[in-house]
């Protein structure tokens, strides 16, 4: 991958690899969750303490094989007797439905191992299946040592099996290095438990790409892609328009209602839910973002934030976390909110930063306005009671209240309490120096405006 970052730690539609992975095996309830850890093992294993602690890590220490990864997880473990899955953790497109249809396959013809397979447009480099008359498998070729008729079978390995538990160690204790890289081939598991007299299946499944690994950051693109086409053709099955698939990016625990609507554009990720009748985007970015019932968010940055029904968000808007804004509530173009509640109806339409603060229904937040929350030591907050006008250009140094429907003139600064219904006027009186320009800046364009205007007065 060319990265500091283990290859099965990046993250595609919000998980990483490895985490794809374990959801699907998941599926199957399994009795225990083993992950092998070799290269940057430390990642990975802080990785799993926190996204995965029902997976215990077993460490590789050296990277001697496919068949060594499994002998070390054995070790880890103990001896199994049920049904051992090993799966690839570079495969983040694996669904639980396969594994389930795979080991169905399994115990339903009594397999020692059963591998998964499928078939490749191109199998040009990859482990070709020869079959048997009675469908089993009879060895797995390599592409250097298939013969020309072998190198026609399309079925190719695809590195994942299911083993019988009890046989699993016993045959891996079997398995030697005994060629060209010197490693332990879990291949050859296969192979041994055969010579027992074993039978070897395989379940094919029908889609190749559900099944590639990823190596680099092509394929990790190209995951990332087909891995979000799924997720937009499951929301749109369940009744969410996608305007533009090509420029929607949505994770995986993303939800969504019937007749939400997702313009161009628009990247939806962590646990951000679309209520019914939402419209997002175009140029949209939520995280861990509530959308309520027919609210809009329009060329918005939103985390962690509450948009309730009907609320208007944007554009070119900024909600960080614990901004919640109530029913049909506004924040417009360039306004930027912190850990601020906004009531029913009420306006911030524009050019305004709210930090820390409480602003009550039907308020109206003049344009310009600051919230002045931070004293260089500490964070304080700001309440606007119901219906109160905030004057244009008006700065509220917190701690600070404005009563119900009370006003602020513009270009305040209010350090003190405004009672209900009052105004507060804090700044300068205006004062008018006459003919100040004329004296001061002749010459300029300005002392030449301020001269023909005094002449036409005359």
């Amino acid at each position: 991958m060319k990265s500091r970052t283990s290859k099965i730690l990046h993250e595609l539609c919000g998980r990483t690899m490895v985490d794809h992975v374990l959801v699907a095996a998941r599926e199957l309830d399994p009795q225990r969750l083993v992950v092998v850890v070799g290269h940057r093992r430390e990642q990975v294993i802080e990785h799993l303490a926190t996204s995965a602690p029902d997976a215990v890590p077993a460490v590789q220490a050296e990277q001697r094989g496919t068949g060594h990864a499994v002998r070390m997880a054995l070790e880890s473990t103990g001896e199994l007797d049920g049904t051992v899955l090993v799966l690839n953790a570079d495969c983040p497109l694996l669904t639980g439905a396969t594994l389930a249809e795979m080991l169905r396959v399994h115990e339903l013809e009594g397999n020692a191992a059963t591998i998964l397979t499928t078939d490749m447009p191109d199998a040009t480099g990859y482990g070709r299946i020869v079959r048997q008359a009675d469908d089993s498998v009879a060895s797995i070729v390599e592409h250097k040592d298939a013969s020309p008729e072998q190198r026609e079978i399309n079925e190719i390995n695809v590195g994942m099996y299911a083993f019988d538990g009890k046989l699993l160690g016993g045959a891996l204790e079997r398995v030697t290095t005994d060629n060209a890289k010197g490693e332990e081939y879990l291949t050859d598991v296969v192979a041994i438990l055969r010579g027992d007299g074993h039978r070897a299946g395989a379940y094919k499944s029908p889609d190749w790409i559900e099944t590639q690994g990823v190596n680099d950051k092509v394929q990790l693109a190209q995951a990332r892609r087909q891995l979000n086409d799924r997720i937009l053709e499951r929301h749109m099955r369940a009744g969410v328009t996608v305007i533009d698939p090509a420029s929607a990016w949505i994770d995986v625990q993303v939800t969504a209602e019937p007749d939400a609507v997702v313009h161009p554009g628009t990247q939806l990720h962590g646990s951000t839910h679309l209520a019914a009748g939402a419209e997002v985007g175009p140029n949209v970015k939520l995280t861990d973002t509530l959308v309520g019932e027919d609210a809009t968010v329009i060329n918005a940055v939103c985390v962690s934030a509450e948009i309730g029904p009907g609320a208007a968000v944007g554009p070119f808007a900024y909600l960080r976390p614990g901004t919640r804004l109530e029913a049909r509530a506004k924040a417009g173009t360039y306004v930027e909110m912190k850990n601020s509640v906004v009531g029913e109806g009420a306006k911030v339409p524009h050019l305004t930063y709210v930090g820390d603060a409480d602003i009550g229904p039907a308020a109206n937040i003049g344009a310009g306005t600051i919230f002045a929350n931070y004293d260089g030591v500490t964070k304080h907050r700001t309440r606007i009671g119901a219906a109160v006008f905030v004057g244009s250009h008006t700065v509220l140094v917190a701690p600070v209240e404005v009563g119900d429907g009370a006003y602020t003139a513009a270009g305040s600064a209010v350090v003190q309490n405004v009672p209900p219904g009052a105004i507060a006027v804090a700044r300068g009186r205006q004062r008018n120096v006459e003919g100040w320009v004329e004296r001061k800046r002749p010459g300029t364009k300005s002392a030449e405006a301020a001269s023909k205007a005094a002449e036409k007065d005359q």
